[in-house]
């Protein structure tokens, strides 16, 4: 049988090996789930919310604990960490308050004769989460709490490196009251997960992850139609516009480049800054970047801890040297500590064009991709050049302009003005383009693995 072992990224050893189920195992937690679905589905919105309301407190009570699983799988601060866990549980409070209402019955009149109908939204059955590292407790929660309160069963496949985490997710669960099927985590390969899509007890399949994973779990999902929501990565532009307060930009853009080290869909990732500005911006940016704090993500005055593994630094070095090797500069980082852990420092790399990795992929770690553009308007039309569009930001003080550009001409899912923040329960989160389809949060989540019901009456 094979295994599976979580390393701590900061010191390089082995925390825990794991048994890899085989398909038949992994089959029968999925039908597990529906068995459990079954009489979950018989609750209403009200009788369900006190459970995820309980989820909700087992998590806070257990935080610490959380944060420093989280940390030692992935390397993510450990204030991060505790700061995941508080959205978690906030993810299922919203979900627990707002759920009755946003999934209620509605009466609406027929159109065409004036005779009623009732559209209702019911749950139908069991959806597969695949989900990856960054965020070993939020990205599963997400799909996890919006589901539950619809009603859906739930089957995980987290990634590898953070398994420990989802499965004491799953047993803070459990110990919160959740029927002990309703909830599974499976620690299975890729052939099994391509086969447990196609199961007909799964009837849905959410994945967060790349372009490149979205296609292939999209394309499987396809054939055997199984509607899927994807949430995959993101090139994230902030413009610096014009008229861009420096300090304020040069801010948030630190802090949007290196949140969570880097490692997050939705972190600032090129900064395109209007020729105006580009002097002052680049000055004071390249200042505070150079200046990070880099070490033990256990350390409350550590800045930037390890990437979350050896490949995941060998991917950032690789992307980084392509671009220095077709004329990137680099103007501050870019070289690698002599020490144990997956460390890579932040780095800012400016002189970019098309063609290289800081200028069209998503490099997953703490650099940062400068930009010139001429203007406000090239500024924006350079943003919406990339083959994401996830989320992105603008610096300006004229905040009405800013908003009407992010409403009007920015093509992306997610916009911050003057400010960088991850998700919100209440705000739609997902995007467009390579950076996928659906959203969750906000309400949006809990509607999209449901069946929306016509109901006619005489």
């Amino acid at each position: 049988m094979s295994t599976v072992t979580t390393f701590n990224p900061a010191t390089e050893k082995a925390i825990q090996s794991y048994d890899v189920m085989t398909e038949k195992q992994a089959t029968e937690r999925l039908e597990a789930c529906h068995r459990a679905f079954l009489e979950w589905r018989e609750l209403t919105h009200q009788e369900r919310a006190p459970y995820l309301r309980k989820i909700g407190q087992k998590l806070r009570d257990n935080a610490d604990e959380l944060a420093a699983l989280m940390t030692n799988e992935t390397g993510k601060l450990l204030k991060d960490g505790r700061g995941e866990v508080e959205l978690c549980a906030a993810l299922f409070d919203y979900a627990a308050e707002n759920g009755p209402g946003e999934l209620a019955d509605e009466e609406r009149a027929q159109g065409l004769n004036g005779k009623r109908g009732v559209v209702s939204y019911q749950p139908i059955g069991v959806i597969y989460s695949i989900q990856p590292w960054n965020f070993p407790i939020y990205q599963p929660v997400r799909v996890l709490a919006a589901n539950l309160m619809a009603g859906n069963g739930c089957v995980l496949k987290h990634a590898s490196i953070c398994t420990g985490s989802g499965l004491r997710l799953r047993e803070l669960c459990i110990e919160a009251g959740l029927p002990e099927d309703l909830f599974q985590v499976i620690v299975i390969d890729h052939d099994t997960s391509d086969k447990l899509i196609a199961h007909p007890k799964v009837r849905g399949v959410t994945l967060t992850g790349s372009d490149g994973a979205g296609r292939h779990v999209g394309a499987v999902a396809a054939k055997a139609l199984k509607k899927t929501v994807l949430e995959l990565g993101s090139n994230d532009a902030y413009l610096v516009l014009e008229d861009a307060d420096i300090e304020t930009a040069v801010k948030f853009s630190v802090m949007g480049r290196l949140y969570n080290n880097g490692e997050t869909c939705i972190s600032a990732k090129r900064f395109i800054v209007t020729d105006k500005v580009y002097d002052a911006f680049v000055e004071a940016f390249v200042a505070q970047m150079q200046n990070i704090t880099m070490g033990d993500p256990t350390d409350k005055n550590t800045q930037l801890g390890p990437l979350s593994s050896q490949d995941q630094f060998d991917t950032v070095k690789e992307q980084v040297d392509a671009s220095v090797a077709k004329g990137a500069k680099i103007l501050c980082g870019g070289e690698v500590p002599d020490r144990t852990g997956a460390y890579y420092p932040s780095t800012v790399l400016a002189e970019l064009a098309p063609g290289m990795p800081a200028y069209d992929d998503e490099i997953f770690g703490p650099v940062a991709s400068i930009i010139r553009a001429r203007d406000d308007e090239d500024a924006m039309r350079l943003a919406n050049e990339s083959r994401y569009g996830l989320g992105g930001g603008i610096f300006s003080k004229d905040e009405e302009r800013a908003v009407n550009l992010a409403r009007d001409y920015f093509d992306t899912g997610m916009i911050r003005i003057n400010s960088f923040g991850a998700a919100d329960p209440n705000m739609p989160f997902g995007g467009v383009k390579n950076s996928g389809y659906g959203r969750e949060h906000g309400g949006f989540g809990m509607k999209e693995f449901v069946n929306v019901k016509s109901i006619f009456l005489p």
